[in-house]
């Protein structure tokens, strides 16, 4: 089983290191020592505390769809020309990039400030490992 070490769970989480052993010291998440004698997080221990952690944005007031992928979030850039558009969010910690007709960003009226929800539908998800990961 993958074992993460206190900085690297910190970066994954996007926190500091010392928040993370404020948790391990707090009882909210169990550390093991790894091969090296440093402090560690098993891998399936991080994911679920990972997941019990993210928080996601509200839907708007009267929105609702059967669509899982939804994440609400601020519009920052808008590039358009006469036939199509670049609208970039920032939705949480992640940015979204959609490339629609320019015609769709005048009749939603997107622009930078915007409040918006990403609805993402893929047909391809791509998996990388990183190289050292167990």
């Amino acid at each position: 089983m993958a074992q993460i070490r206190i900085s690297d769970a910190a970066k994954l989480l996007g926190v500091s290191d010392d928040t993370v052993r404020r948790w391990v010291s707090g009882g909210a998440l169990t550390a093991v020592t790894d091969d090296s004698g440093r402090m560690a997080v098993e891998g399936k221990v991080l994911a679920a505390f990972a997941r019990g952690q993210a928080k996601t944005v509200p839907e708007p007031a009267g929105s609702s769809s059967s669509a899982r992928n939804r994440f609400v979030g601020l519009v920052t850039d808008v590039k358009s020309d006469s036939v199509m558009s670049q609208v970039e969010m920032q939705c949480g910690p992640f940015r979204v990039v959609s490339l629609m007709s320019s015609e769709s960003v005048r009749d939603l009226k997107l622009e930078p400030g915007s409040v918006a929800v990403a609805v993402i539908k893929s047909t391809t998800v791509i998996v990388e490992t990183l190289q050292g990961a167990q």
